[in-house]
């Protein structure tokens, strides 16, 4: 296919957690490249997006939720996220109207302000509060100085997000597609396969799963019948954490294999045979290695 005057651009998705920044990039794309969860800080690492809009390519930046780091980690989420906003031709701060105006949401604001950065603020759940609070919010956060236009949108129902995208494109600059055409996202497929098993482990667990969890795929072999066989190890860091993950029986991890395995096959158009370990490894979250598998800085 030929582009006739191509154009493509970056946009940065900040905001805090659980503002709905991977729903919102999912709509946005079309399918899902971000895992989704009620839990906050489920988006680890930066993860990219592509959407195509006629001749512009639309690539969005899935940055973690900005909050106050208190550990190694944290810090290295954190760090990812004010990163994809450098790396963004244009940034988009998302606030959930529901949660109002948050502190973590007033520090992204003043961080922006100190640092000289716009951003167009887009308002999310919209049809979950009245229109006279959805109102004061608009004009209180305009009057912070740092946002050029206001959107306001249900990313969970799709309502205002095609006029999004259209303004979007029609800002993109002028140059080549970083992408293939048919290309979603910069995630591998072994990567993306771990985390929806992690999504997976948090929709199941909710209140129960420590944040000390992480997915690993340790072997991906794809078969002559047009299967893939998938072996996972999920870690966590006392053996306490591992026998909720497992459950009664082993009942729990059978369910959240079961709920994997399902959506990899719809993802990947073919039968996938799923076998999931649970393993102790007590500081994984000082592990190195560890970052670099989700690409974040260590030393953040």
């Amino acid at each position: 296919m030929t582009i006739e005057n191509p154009k493509c651009g970056f946009i940065a998705v900040l905001g805090a957690p659980n503002a709905g920044k991977s729903t919102l990039v999912n709509r946005m794309v079309g399918t899902k490249v971000s895992i989704v969860s009620p839990k906050v800080q489920t988006t680890r690492s930066r993860v990219m997006g592509i959407a195509v809009r006629e001749d512009v390519q639309l690539v969005f930046i899935d940055t973690p939720g900005i909050f106050e780091p208190r550990r190694r980690l944290d810090r290295a989420m954190v760090a990812a996220a004010w990163s994809g906003a450098s790396d963004g031709d244009v940034s988009l701060l998302l606030v959930d109207v529901e949660a109002g105006i948050r502190r973590d949401t007033k520090a992204i604001i003043e961080r922006m302000k100190k640092e000289g950065r716009r951003a167009h603020l887009v308002l999310n759940k919209i049809d979950q509060v009245p229109k006279e609070t959805l109102l004061g919010l608009a004009q209180t956060l305009s009057e912070e100085g740092i946002f050029d236009h206001v959107f306001m949108i249900s990313a969970l129902k799709g309502k205002g997000v095609e006029d999004l995208m259209d303004f979007l494109a029609s800002h993109m600059p002028e140059g080549p597609w970083h992408f293939p055409e048919d290309q979603v996202s910069d995630m591998t497929e072994r990567l993306m396969a771990a985390e929806i098993t992690r999504e997976k482990l948090y929709m199941q667990l909710r209140q129960e799963l420590p944040y000390a969890t992480t997915v690993e795929t340790e072997t991906w072999e794809d078969r002559d019948d047009g299967s893939t066989k998938i072996e996972q190890v999920i870690f966590v860091e006392r053996e306490s954490q591992k026998s909720i993950i497992l459950g009664k029986n082993g009942q729990q991890i059978k369910k959240i294999g079961s709920q994997s395995r399902l959506e990899l096959e719809e993802i990947l158009d073919r039968r996938v045979h799923l076998f999931l370990f649970v393993k102790v490894r007590e500081n994984w979250g000082d592990d190195p290695e560890r970052y670099r598998d989700l690409g974040l800085d260590f030393g953040a």
